[in-house]
């Protein structure tokens, strides 16, 4: 298992709990506004290294302060050791939120029926149509579909989330996406904010940030489509 990095605590990554962050190595995609691209490059944090024994150990002594475990990346599906970790994880008794690009719905569907995962965050980057020109070429958009169905259709606990960036984002394909998901729980739209990145070449000419004004005039067209439209910083 490509272990990337791990943090010991967190109020923001697991919504209504406390908890800890593991995150895997290696990504399918190639977001140019990922703000981990030492981990898209499957590589790891500076100084993160940790390897699952420690992790086991660390949140076994955690009991009764942290309440979940977050696993994240990279694209933690990726993993073939992904069931190992969760099950080791799950077995402590923790629940499991994974953070994923939604690039392989068996193994979403595999991990919700097998019972490993209590809450999934899905990336929406764009529109489908827009996939093979900001985020990866010949990208399977089938399998982003078949990733949202399978989670919306799951009885756990789920979200989609867009980082709004322009011109990958737009109001426009912000409508697009919620005709995909339409009646889905939750949908955040997170603030892009220009720090470190994968590609910072596509950001040298213009102004990719949305105003907070900008931002609320997003959530206005998202909110009809789903039963809750949430802003982050």
């Amino acid at each position: 298992m490509n272990i990337g990095g791990f943090i010991k605590n967190s109020t923001i990554d697991y919504p209504g709990k406390l908890s800890c962050g593991v995150f895997l190595s290696g990504c399918n995609f190639d977001c140019p506004y990922c703000h981990n691209p030492d981990l898209a490059k499957a590589c790891s944090l500076p100084g993160a290294e940790v390897n699952p024994q420690d992790i086991y150990r660390f949140i076994d002594a955690r009991k009764g302060f942290l309440d979940g475990v977050v696993i994240s990346g990279g694209e933690p599906t990726l993993q073939e050791d992904l069931f190992d970790l969760c099950m080791h994880i799950k077995q402590l008794g923790y629940p499991v939120k994974l953070d994923t690009n939604g690039s392989r719905p068996r193994v979403i569907k595999q991990l919700i029926d097998e019972g490993l995962v209590d809450y999934i965050a899905m990336d929406l980057k764009t529109e489908p149509a827009k996939y093979a020109t900001y985020i990866k070429p010949n990208c399977d958009m089938t399998a982003i579909l078949s990733s949202i169905q399978v989670i919306m259709e799951s009885a756990i606990a789920y979200e989609f989330r867009t980082t709004c960036v322009k011109p990958i984002v737009t109001a426009q394909i912000i409508e697009k996406i919620c005709r995909l998901i339409q009646g889905a729980a939750v949908y955040a739209l997170q603030r892009f904010h220009k720090t470190e990145m994968l590609h910072p070449e596509f950001f040298k000419e213009a102004s990719y940030e949305y105003t907070d004004e900008e931002m609320l005039q997003l959530k206005a067209v998202a909110a009809p489509w789903v039963q809750q439209c949430i802003l982050r910083p």
